[in-house]
């Protein structure tokens, strides 16, 4: 008899955004007239590139010749893309990272997923708290977890990000396998120092853990002492892998581009002691369940590597970190605390109380989404999470509406 994975059925609630989709559907619906911003889920709103779209067209057009037909590209993505992607984010940055430990893929937020495929059955999972839900959520899918219990997972190990610490956690006394970091941080906006990640380096080699490094949001980082890639941190090729995203550095959350890194120098050992290349292993897994990005969705990316492309990039960057300055301001005005904003798209506001009562709140008197910070985790109580994806004319419009609703009674 067909049985379901009980492990999906120790999944706490409804996924996050989705429960979020559900609340501002329900006010619509009682509300018909009114007019809702959506400052919550980050999803761009600007359109792609002209350098894209110009190589897009031009990829399509391959597509229709025979002389320049593609059909099945590599797994791992075609050699173009892969050494623009290298010499641009990291052998610039001093990273020693070759076209060879690149794989492209449709999106780092299936690739945070799948690349659990490769853990072995008891490993042990290190994650922040606030975290992007889909880290622990896979992760129970998968069945690296316990029960749900007093708003954390069992046998996950939590990372405590808090205003104490400047929402960067510290290595935990205990030893972990596996631990997921993501700088500028998805959801509180917060960067880490080449210090503090050097610390996290440090403690993996000695422990022999894996750092699954999201980097996602690296395009947003302004200040020059900030590190965008772990790569930039000694040592860190062997213990650490990469995910980075085009989703937001070109806003292709509608076409879907990412790619993850993984160093040849980076070993992992079976169940009898074995070490195995986890390159290797990767390629092993593309090859079977993946069979790669479009042509012209490659050739669409590469071209933000262009001169013109690069300065269309920065233009778009630039217009969402000035919207993230102006909400920012809004949010601080009246005397709430608020971080992020800077180096990131995000801004991790803290009015205080229930995070979904303030959702709520700002919703039913502003009509304005937020998303609520407990929905990222226990640490997230207290907190709302406001994105800077928008166009300016909504932006303006919220911040109103925002300082209006905080400034009542």
């Amino acid at each position: 008899m067909f049985q379901i994975n009980d492990n999906f059925t120790k999944i706490a609630g409804n996924y996050l955004f989705a429960e979020v989709a559900r609340r501002v559907s329900a006010f619509q619906d009682r509300n018909p007239q009114r007019r809702v911003i959506k400052m919550g889920i980050g999803d761009v709103t600007e359109p792609l590139p002209e350098a894209s779209i110009k190589a897009f067209h031009e990829g399509v057009d391959d597509m229709g010749r025979r002389e320049s037909f593609m059909g099945y590209g590599p797994y791992e993505g075609y050699a173009f893309l892969r050494e623009a992607i290298a010499k641009n984010d990291f052998q610039s940055r001093g990273a020693d990272i070759g076209a060879d430990e690149i794989f492209l893929s449709d999106g780092a937020k299936c690739d945070t997923g799948s690349i659990q495929e490769l853990f072995g059955a008891n490993v042990r999972i290190a994650v922040p708290d606030p975290v992007y839900p889909v880290y622990v959520d896979s992760n129970v899918m998968a069945g690296h977890s316990g029960l749900w219990k007093d708003g954390r997972y069992e046998g996950f190990v939590y990372l405590d990000s808090t205003p104490e610490n400047g929402y960067v956690p510290a290595p935990p006394a205990e030893a972990v396998d596996v631990i997921y970091l993501c700088f500028p941080n998805n959801p509180t906006g917060a960067v880490a120092t080449r210090e503090q990640l050097k610390t996290w380096v440090d403690y993996a080699r000695a422990n022999k853990a894996l750092i699954l490094f999201d980097a996602a949001y690296e395009a947003f980082v302004r200040d020059p002492a900030i590190p965008r890639s772990i790569y930039e941190i000694e040592g860190a090729r062997e213990c650490a892998l990469e995910f980075r995203s085009f989703s937001k550095t070109a806003g292709f959350t509608g076409v879907r581009v990412a790619f993850t890194v993984i160093p040849r120098d980076l070993k992992v050992p079976d169940s009898t002691g074995k070490m195995h290349s986890l390159h290797s292993l990767w390629m092993r897994r593309q090859a079977t369940r993946y069979n790669g990005l479009s042509y012209p969705v490659q050739k669409a990316s590469a071209a933000i590597y262009s001169p013109e492309g690069k300065a269309q990039v920065k233009t778009l960057l630039d217009f969402y970190l000035e919207n993230a300055r102006l909400v920012r301001e809004a949010i601080l005005s009246v005397g709430v605390p608020c971080v992020g904003g800077e180096n990131s798209p995000y801004l991790w506001v803290r009015p205080g109380g229930d995070s979904w009562a303030f959702f709520d709140r700002l919703l039913n008197e502003a009509g304005v989404v937020c998303t609520p910070g407990s929905g990222f985790g226990r640490c997230g109580e207290g907190h709302v999470r406001f994105s800077a994806f928008n166009s300016r004319q909504n932006v303006q419009d919220a911040i109103a509406l925002i300082k209006q609703a905080l400034t009542k009674g």
